[in-house]
């Protein structure tokens, strides 16, 4: 399980759909998260991402030190499903996304990891699972951040 965690000012994201877009999800000061699984990730490592996500330590206290947690700044989690976060670009121009989870695997798995942000009680907002989507944040700091388990 990968997620690309980004601290955020705001963050949407879009679904389309025809000719037409909607917002899926929206939240303003938070973590824009995208998350990826592979066929071999479990529920125990989807609750320890999401433990970890709830637990960081990303926001800035009185002294300007980053030792404050979503819980502590009333900040929420924007989370997006992303396979290509297990694209394999080593060997030639077109990736392999050999290693992603199919979409069978990786949705119960996704929804998983969001129910568990919830029931760590994030407001969290979400994307559309394998839609074509259109995601805008703004990157507070920069900071950024890579998780694996």
């Amino acid at each position: 399980m990968r997620a690309l965690l980004q601290r955020v000012s705001r963050a949407e994201v879009r679904v389309h759909e025809g000719g037409s877009t909607r917002v899926s999800g929206a939240i303003e000061r938070g973590f824009l998260v995208l998350v990826g699984f592979t066929a071999a990730d479990t529920e125990s490592q989807v609750l320890w991402m999401a433990e970890k996500i709830a637990g960081l330590r990303l926001f800035e206290d009185a002294e300007g030190k980053m030792n404050l947690a979503l819980g502590d700044v009333g900040g929420a989690v924007l989370a997006v499903s992303q396979f290509t976060l297990y694209g394999d670009a080593t060997k030639g121009r077109r990736p392999s996304f050999i290693d992603a989870a199919r979409p069978e695997v990786a949705r119960p798995l996704y929804e998983r990891f969001v129910a568990a942000l919830r029931a760590a009680g994030l407001q969290t907002e979400t994307g559309e699972f394998g839609a074509s989507m259109a995601v805008e944040l703004v990157n507070d700091g920069p900071v950024t951040l890579w998780l694996e388990r």
